[in-house]
């Protein structure tokens, strides 16, 4: 198929990972063309979630979810205070609602240890009053490191430095289908003017849609592209302020860390994400959820009011194992593990990509260094 335009490098996808890729290509003095399908970038998964700073204490340790969080957390807070992103380090504490449950909690902090966070404390009941006192619980954890973040702010201040640095962005451009594993890759490109683009490096950040892009790759073996699968998760806003200056988490659950309260950099509580399976993204939020949410927060929180809980949005995991599977790691699949030159796919990029989203896009611009 003839090419229509060359360039260096095409990175798909421009949630916080594609910029942060991008970034890092650019000032590395790489041509980079950032394509993506919606028509602004950073309005998919990254738009979504928490816009929590995570600490990395929940993740396996030597898993990539572990050492790149840990990583990305300090560049994170020191990119954002560089770059005036809102944020706030207000920290977070993860709360046993049952004695039983505070064996988990020593297993957390423990976990956390082996990763790197090595501020993390277990505090008993007494303790968590003095700091939280409408907080309910046995005991909880302290992690100081926890924070909020504008992802917003944060994907504006990524794309301006990936520009500054000469990259492009292209949106309403999504890929439907390209060739690679010859001398040179070539990506087919949808939009007001279809074309092939021409290039030597191809980086598919494209969350939810990275298993489908891969798959659309004529020369990748099919066994180097993982199904897809969805874990959506609702979120539910309060009107008006919570007694509460630090995150509230209860403990883990399966496919998620269950539901709790953050409060962004403007002020606004919101509760969420539960976990709901599902075969196509969708992001309705059923105003009946509600009703589940007002049980599980008030666990920790009984004073929490009736009828304040309204519906806020929706985000989705990209998940690459199915329900029941908690194993899932990041994959960054570069020519080590595939063997296609030139070809980096990012699959399963959940939380805690945003927090790991500089670190992520070190790590990439590593394997392509070495490869």
């Amino acid at each position: 198929m003839a090419v229509d335009y060359e360039t260096d490098c095409i990175v798909a996808g421009a949630g916080a990972i594609g910029l942060a890729i991008a970034r890092e290509l650019a000032q590395a003095g790489r041509e980079v063309l950032i394509i993506e399908s919606d028509e602004a970038f950073g309005r998919g998964v990254s738009s979504r979630s928490s816009e929590v700073i995570h600490a990395g204490m929940y993740y396996p340790p030597g898993s990539l979810r572990a050492r790149l969080c840990v990583e990305g957390k300090w560049l994170l807070y020191d990119f954002m205070k560089k770059h005036n992103v809102a944020h706030n380090n207000c920290g977070k504490l993860i709360v046993a609602c049952e004695p039983q449950e505070t064996a988990i909690l020593e297993s957390i902090v423990e976990q956390g240890a082996v990763n790197g966070v090595s501020d993390l404390e277990l505090l008993d009941h007494r303790q968590v009053k003095v700091l939280e006192p409408e907080l309910a619980c046995n005991a909880a954890i302290l992690s100081p490191s926890t924070g909020m973040m504008d992802s917003a702010g944060l994907m504006l201040a990524l794309l301006g430095e990936a520009e500054n640095a000469g990259a492009t962005l292209a949106t309403r451009s999504a890929v439907v289908a390209g060739r690679v594993g010859g001398t040179q890759i070539e990506i087919d490109i949808a939009g007001s003017e279809p074309m092939t683009v021409g290039c030597a490096l191809f980086v598919n950040s494209t969350s939810l849609n990275a298993p489908h892009v891969a798959s659309r790759l004529e020369g990748l073996d099919s066994s180097y592209v993982p199904d897809a699968f969805f874990g959506k998760g609702s979120y539910f806003s309060m009107a008006g302020k919570v007694p509460f200056q630090r995150l509230i988490y209860p403990c883990p659950v399966v496919g998620g860390l269950g539901v709790h309260l953050t409060i962004d950099v403007g002020g606004q509580a919101r509760f969420g994400p539960d976990v709901e399976w599902i075969e196509q993204p969708d992001y309705h939020v059923d105003p009946a959820r509600g009703e589940e949410f007002y049980a599980l927060v008030r666990r920790y929180w009984p004073g929490l009011p009736d009828g304040v809980l309204q519906p806020a949005y929706a985000g989705i995991r990209p998940k690459i194992v199915p329900p029941g599977n908690h194993t899932q790691d990041f994959r960054i699949d570069g020519p080590q593990v595939h063997g296609v030159p030139g070809l980096i796919n990012l699959f399963g990029m959940e939380s805690p990509g945003l927090t790991s989203s500089l670190a992520i896009g070190r790590h990439v611009m590593n394997l392509i260094r070495n490869s």
